[in-house]
């Protein structure tokens, strides 16, 4: 490993925090965040990050690999401060999705899984965001910007190459990097969790309305298992 003296201390203090976390025993549970610490520190699942985890769990390194390469969360090459991702799934697609992409990608001048040459931005084609509600939805470091349009999405673009703050709909109040988010997905709070809304209007609409009309949840009503029943039929 090519970690400075300094790096290694400090994420051999995270890495047990984070297997702290679970029973005696289970240390390979710690994988998954784990590998977020990883992307913390270098942008990606680097091959020095996945020596170290090795090293600290315990684990073959194919099987650490293993892990990394089947989650799209987990990257395998450096990635940009800001990795934008905007969803092209269907309604997102037919929401104008496709038409940020296309504007988005042209002016980054990059395209799937690729980053800036200034290492400022990397670009992605996401599937769903679960956000179906606010679609088109673009994602900035996983933190969600709503309701887009090609101007909106061009717009943050230019923000964030000019260096400044971008502001997600929900969750923080500024947009963290990639790193910084990394850090929180390993599970390190920093401090924002409670900014901004989590979920908004058009989320909670069906409650607004389930709720002016006065209509609940039906009764679960019991009922009773045949095969009991024919075992206590034939009992008799």
């Amino acid at each position: 490993m090519s970690y400075t003296p300094d790096t290694l201390a400090r994420l051999q203090a995270d890495a047990a925090q984070i297997i702290a976390r679970y029973p005696d025993g289970h240390s390979r549970s710690a994988l998954l965040p784990m590998l977020h610490l990883i992307q913390s520190v270098d942008g990606y699942v680097s091959p020095d990050g996945i020596d170290f985890i090795s090293a600290t769990l315990d684990l073959p390194r194919a099987e650490i690999s293993a892990v990394a390469t089947f989650y799209t969360q987990y990257k395998r090459h450096p990635t940009g401060e800001y990795l934008v991702g905007v969803c092209t799934n269907a309604l997102c697609a037919v929401m104008g999705g496709d038409e940020i992409w296309e504007k988005v990608s042209k002016k980054v001048g990059v395209g799937s899984d690729e980053t800036s040459e200034d290492g400022k931005i990397t670009l992605e084609r996401i599937e769903c965001n679960a956000a179906c509600d606010y679609a088109p939805v673009v994602m900035v470091n996983w933190e969600f910007f709503d309701n887009q349009s090609p101007e909106s999405a061009l717009a943050m673009i230019d923000d964030i190459q000019a260096g400044r703050d971008i502001h997600p709909t929900r969750g923080p109040i500024v947009a963290p990097t990639f790193k910084e988010n990394e850090r929180v997905l390993a599970g390190f709070l920093d401090g924002h969790e409670n900014e901004g809304p989590s979920a908004g209007r058009a989320t909670l609409l069906g409650r607004e309305i389930a709720a002016a009309n006065g209509w609940t949840e039906p009764v679960a009503v019991e009922v009773a298992d045949e095969a009991t029943d024919t075992k206590g039929e034939e009992a008799k």
